[in-house]
């Protein structure tokens, strides 16, 4: 099964991360981070977020978990 991110499925639908931010009642940043894999997403939030995109869940490939840096 092909699975995309979540950024591939935002700009599927046609959407910025400034819409699906003030929809979703999030900033913009928490998109950012989202999509990027920064921040982990709520599952609440993630099922919202396949209702905007009009995308099932199953086809969502979420972003790898950042590593942060030791320093």
């Amino acid at each position: 099964m092909l699975r995309i991110s979540l950024k591939a499925a935002r700009v599927n639908a046609e959407l910025t991360q400034d819409e699906v931010a003030r929809i979703m009642h999030k900033t913009k940043q928490t998109i950012v981070n989202w999509e990027s894999g920064a921040t982990d997403i709520k599952y609440n939030d993630l099922i919202a977020l396949c209702e905007l995109y009009h995308m099932p869940l199953e086809y969502i490939k979420m972003p790898e978990k950042k590593k942060q840096k030791k320093m």
